[in-house]
């Protein structure tokens, strides 16, 4: 039971969760390309926004960059480099742990602008609340790895996480074998990370690769809404009036 829900969440969640982002994705962009935006509520708070979302920002680009580089980076090129396995555990520890806190202050600054303010709350969706928790929880769970990655700072278990993500890139069916056996807060701290990706597109979360995705496309898009079908009479047909005298 057990192993088949950890070859559920290693070995075929991946692949859900990057077609469902991928596709999901570009389906939004085609067919209502006007809900592709951050949807801000700027108006109605300003000073708890700019604080809590420069917070928010500055730390969740910093621990998606590292995870990105830290994950995806090829355990031969460190090898060829000489960087040391606990050099690199000490940095993900120390760059990343202060970056989590800073994020995971700024979401809370924003759950609570959202959740405490009347007039914001009445204007937020449930995917709006619902998807900054679920970051906020995963901020929250990431720091808490860091107590079980002080305790192995041999690097065994960041090749073993390394290992996996390059695998499921490269297509291995046996990827989900070599991360069943973790603590179980590094598996809910993957479990989470793809539940979100899952999630992005259907959220405005997806205004973070609109810098990425289609950007000429994106300003060539129509500026205009149609408000009503029915084909206007060529000019030679409409009925013309002689103005009173």
């Amino acid at each position: 039971m057990l192993h088949d829900i950890d070859f559920f969440i290693f070995g075929v969640m991946p692949y859900i969760a990057l077609t469902v982002l991928i596709v999901g994705s570009v389906a939004r962009y085609e067919r209502d390309p006007y809900t592709w935006k951050s949807s801000s509520s700027q108006l109605l708070r300003r000073k708890q926004l700019i604080w809590g979302s420069i917070f928010f920002h500055v730390g969740i680009i910093t621990v998606f960059g590292g995870h990105l580089v830290g994950l995806f980076t090829p355990v031969a090129v460190l090898d060829a480099l000489g960087v040391p396995y606990v050099a690199k555990q000490w940095l993900a520890v120390i760059l990343g742990g202060t970056a989590g806190i800073i994020s995971l202050v700024g979401a809370t600054m924003l759950i609570h602008r959202r959740v405490f303010d009347p007039r914001i709350w009445r204007h937020s969706s449930f995917a709006d609340i619902g998807i900054l928790v679920l970051i906020w929880l995963q901020l929250l769970i990431g720091l808490a790895t860091i107590t079980l990655t002080l305790q192995h700072m041999d690097g065994v278990e960041m090749v073993r996480f390394m290992t996996w993500s390059q695998s499921v890139v490269l297509l291995k069916v046996n990827a989900w074998a070599m991360v069943v056996d973790v603590h179980w807060l590094y598996k809910t701290h993957i479990f989470l990370g793809l539940l979100i990706t899952i999630l992005f597109p259907f959220t405005r979360l997806v205004h973070m690769i609109s810098g990425f995705a289609a950007p000429f496309r994106y300003l060539m898009r129509p500026g205009y809404q149609i408000v009503r079908s029915r084909r206007q009479k060529p000019l030679a047909e409409r009925k013309t009036t002689t103005p009173a005298e």
